[in-house]
This record gives C-alpha cells, sequence and structure tokens, in this order.
C-alpha cells in the first residue's frame, strides 16, 4: 500500500468493456519528510488508478497495486494493478500529526 495524492483524471473514450464507467486518477506517491519527518512530500512519480471510493481532485488517498487491487468486490473483474482503497484523514509518525485532512 501507499499514501499519495490525486493530482488528475484520466478519460479514455475507448477501453476494454469492463473498465466503462470506472473513474481512473492520477496519483502521485507521497513520503515521509526524509529530513525532519514533520510532512509527506511528494516523490515525483504518478500512478493511473481506479477509484472505488468516490475520492476527488487534490485529497490524500490510500492505494494498493499489484493484484491486491483486484481484491475489492468492485474491482475483481477489472485488468487493473492500482486502487484507491481509502480517503485519507490523518498520518502520524508517533506522538506527531503530520498530516490532517481538515487543515
Amino acid at each position: 500500500m501507499f499514501i499519495g495524492r490525486i493530482t488528475g483524471s484520466v478519460v479514455s473514450s475507448q477501453k476494454v468493456e469492463t473498465m466503462i464507467g470506472q473513474k481512473l486518477l492520477i496519483v502521485e506517491p507521497l513520503r515521509v519528510n526524509e529530513k525532519d519527518q514533520s510532512d509527506l512530500t511528494p516523490t515525483g512519480r504518478s500512478f493511473i488508478v481506479v477509484d472505488t471510493v468516490g475520492a476527488g481532485q487534490g485529497e490524500v488517498v490510500l492505494c494498493v497495486q499489484g493484484s491486491s487491487a483486484r481484491f475489492t468486490p468492485e474491482t475483481k473483474t477489472l485488468p487493473i494493478d492500482a486502487a484507491i482503497i481509502g480517503i485519507v484523514d490523518q498520518v502520524h509518525i508517533g506522538p506527531k500529526e503530520i498530516f490532517n485532512s481538515k487543515d
């Protein structure tokens, strides 16, 4: 699993039938700041993921890759290798909160 921020969306007019109606989003993985663990910083990579939870632009989400992406009822028949499985509310490192969606 990884945490990422939604940076965009993908529209595809031609696709396999099982993908019709699936919301595709671009997610940039985030990591804990290596210097002081004070926040989450972007990695510079991007993934296209299927949204299973109704996430939106700018939200921080929890994603899975590989065969785990097909373990939800919504994705078990889809030809995918990445899916959003949650929207992140908070991230803590030890006693310190480094992300809060309410901020």
